[in-house]
């Protein structure tokens, strides 16, 4: 049975703004960065999720994350 592909998520960052950043540090990035680091902003917002939830509130503020 071949494996189920996961559902490819939106990219919640702005490629161009991090690009920029990047650039501006001397260094490059790879074409696969922003769905990678999409990935690590999905993570920390579903533990801030979590955290929020766990507190009993409706709204996430920084210290969730």
């Amino acid at each position: 049975m071949a494996a189920k592909k996961k559902a490819k998520k939106e990219v919640l960052v702005v490629g161009s703004k991090v690009k920029a950043y990047i650039k501006s540090k001397k260094l490059m990035c790879a074409g696969d960065l922003m769905e990678g680091l999409s990935e690590k902003v999905y993570s920390c917002i579903d533990e801030a999720i979590v955290r929020t939830k766990n507190n009993k509130r409706s709204t996430i503020r920084p210290h969730d994350l």
